[in-house]
């Protein structure tokens, strides 16, 4: 039906009087035409003075004692009344709001997992440039290697690391003629590059544990990775 055919029925659409499925098709209009939310607001209001247009005769004057008497036995129900034609208009606002809501978590979570993108990007850029500056030592071991450039920067490259369990991570340590010290939180993966936060002099042992999501100051669990910086001969 076209438009203006449904402004036509914004009268009849007050009074009640249209099928369900035209109701229906009014509706949808309804929602996203202003002019016949105000004519529909005017017609409504006169269609409620249309019961007190005509005379009517006088009640009996028992009737007001018998109906308070039916009301004040009847259970307080109030339900507050709405025009029809503010349904769609809720049900229009309300998909806005999801649709706002799911914009918002789409985009929230779009930025965290470029977040986590760019921070990997800088972990293995850091970890080239280890592997690149020159005299830099690679000692591997049966889980992959250590590499530790000539400034005392060291980086871990893990082979075939399963993802920590549920609520924890991987953390690496340093120790150095003492107790050891965090030196950085990762994940699992096919192959992984990780950058120390601490460096690794000659003598110092590197070592990895799993630990809570977050970290421990101290390892709590027995390192599966252990492997030394020892000196050269």
């Amino acid at each position: 039906m076209e438009a203006d055919a449904q402004h036509d029925l914004t009268a009849a659409y007050a009074l009640d009087a249209l099928e369900p499925e035209e109701a229906r098709r009014y509706e949808a209009h309804l929602a996203r035409c202003e002019r016949c939310q105000g004519e529909l607001a005017e017609l409504s209001e006169s269609a409620s003075t249309l019961a007190y247009a005509t005379d009517a005769p006088a009640p009996p004057p028992e009737l007001r004692s018998r109906i308070l008497a039916q009301a004040r036995g009847e259970r307080a129900n109030v339900v507050p009344l709405r025009p029809r034609w503010a349904k769609p208009l809720v049900a229009v606002a309300a998909l806005a709001a999801c649709v706002a809501l799911g914009l918002g978590l789409w985009a929230s979570s779009l930025s965290n997992k470029l977040d986590r993108r760019e921070a990997e990007i800088k972990r293995q850029q850091r970890v080239a440039q280890i592997l690149a500056e020159p005299g830099s030592r690679k000692i591997s071991f049966s889980r992959g290697t250590l590499v530790v450039g000539r400034s005392g920067d060291g980086a871990l490259v893990l082979n075939k690391l399963a993802p920590p369990g549920a609520d924890r991570t991987y953390e690496a340590w340093v120790a150095d003629q003492g107790a050891p010290q965090p030196a950085g939180l990762f994940e699992g993966g096919k192959a992984v590059a990780v950058p120390l936060d601490r460096p690794v002099p000659q003598g110092a042992t590197v070592m990895v544990t799993e630990e809570k999501a977050g970290g421990a100051a101290s390892p709590t669990q027995t390192p599966f990775v252990i492997v030394r910086n020892a000196s050269q001969s």
